[in-house]
C-alpha cells in the first residue's frame, strides 16, 4: 500500500505560495515602474505560479493514497488532475505573453523601457528565490513521491529560466537596446509551453491507464516461482514507485488450494519487494488453461 505523504507536499506548497506572493509582487512592481514587456509577462507566469500552489493544495486535499468504498483503488488521479491543471495555466500564460509581445510589436508608439541598476539587484534576488523554490519542490517531490511537486518544481524551473533571459533582455535594455524587450518575449512563451508540454507528457500514461511494468519483466520473476507452470494474460497500470497494479491468470502444478495459495502468495512478495507499492491479482487456472498468451 503507498504511504500518505499529503501533510509533507502540504508543507512545501503552502511555503512555496508564499515565496511566490512575494516574487510576483516584485516582478509586478519593477514591471509597472519601468515598462517592460518580458518583465510583465514574466510576472503573468509568476501569478500562475501560485495559481498552481492553490490547485496543488486543492488536489493533494483528495489525492488520497488510501482506497474507501467509492473509490477502492485510492485518489492519486486527482495528484495527476492537478498536475494537468498546472499544465493547463502554463498554456494561458503562453498565450498571453504572445498576444501581448504581437500587439506591442503592432504598435507604432512604443513608451521607452526604463530600468536601473537597482531594479536588475532586485530581480537578481527575485531570481534566487526561484531557484531555491525549484530544487526544494523538486527534491520533495522525489522524496515522497509527489508528481503535484515534481511538476510544480518543472513550472518554477521554467520561471527561472524565464527570468534569467529577461534579465539579460534588460541588460541589454538598460545598455541602449530597447527592441530586445519585445524579441526575448518569444523565447520567453516558448519556453512556458515547453514546460507546460513537459508537466502533461509525464501524466498522461497515468490517467490513460497505460502499461507500468512490461508484462515480459513480470512473467519472468513468476515463472522462477516453483510450482508454477503458466502465466499469461498479465496487464499492469499505475506508475512504478508511487503506485502500480498488477493481474495476471496463473497456471499452477499442484491439486489443492491450500499449496496454490502459498504459491500466490511467493508470486506476492517477489513482485512487492521489486515494484512497491504494488496492488496484484491473480487468477489460479488449472493445467488445461495453458496459454502462450503472456499478454492481452
Amino acid at each position: 500500500m503507498s504511504q500518505d505523504n499529503r501533510s509533507q507536499v502540504r508543507r512545501v506548497l503552502f511555503l512555496t505560495l508564499g515565496l511566490n506572493l512575494i516574487v510576483m509582487g516584485i516582478k509586478l512592481g519593477v514591471g509597472w515602474q519601468t515598462g517592460a514587456l518580458s518583465l510583465i509577462a514574466d510576472a503573468l507566469h509568476s501569478i500562475t505560479d501560485s495559481a498552481n500552489n492553490i490547485l496543488g493544495l486543492i488536489a493533494t486535499h483528495f489525492a488520497s493514497p488510501q482506497p474507501d468504498r467509492e473509490h477502492p483503488y485510492g485518489h492519486q488521479k486527482f495528484d495527476a488532475i492537478g498536475a494537468l491543471g498546472i499544465a493547463a495555466f502554463l498554456g494561458i500564460a503562453c498565450f498571453e505573453i504572445l498576444s501581448s509581445a504581437v500587439e506591442r510589436l503592432l504598435q507604432t508608439e512604443r513608451e521607452p523601457v526604463n530600468i536601473s541598476a537597482s531594479g536588475l539587484w532586485i530581480l537578481l534576488v527575485v531570481l534566487g528565490i526561484n531557484i531555491f523554490v525549484a530544487f526544494y519542490e523538486r527534491h520533495v517531490g522525489q522524496k515522497v513521491g509527489s508528481q503535484i511537486l515534481i511538476a510544480d518544481a518543472k513550472h518554477t524551473m521554467s520561471d527561472v529560466w524565464v527570468t534569467i533571459v529577461v534579465i539579460a533582455g534588460l541588460i541589454g535594455v538598460w545598455l541602449g537596446y530597447q527592441w530586445l524587450d519585445i524579441a526575448l518575449a518569444f523565447p520567453v512563451a516558448l519556453l512556458v509551453f515547453w514546460s507546460g508540454w513537459e508537466v502533461l507528457k509525464s501524466n498522461l500514461p497515468w490517467l490513460v491507464d497505460r502499461m507500468a511494468i512490461a508484462p515480459e519483466a513480470i512473467h519472468e520473476i513468476v515463472m522462477q516461482v516453483p510450482g508454477v507452470l503458466n502465466c499469461h494474460s498479465i496487464a499492469s497500470r499505475g506508475m512504478v514507485g508511487r503506485q502500480a497494479f498488477i493481474e495476471m491468470h496463473l497456471v499452477v502444478g499442484v491439486p489443492d488450494v491450500e499449496t496454490s495459495h502459498k504459491i500466490t502468495e511467493e508470486i506476492e512478495a517477489r513482485l512487492t519487494q521489486k515494484y512497491h507499492p504494488v496492488r496484484i491479482l491473480i487468477h489460479v487456472e488449472p493445467p488445461a488453461y495453458q496459454s502462450d498468451e503472456v499478454t492481452f
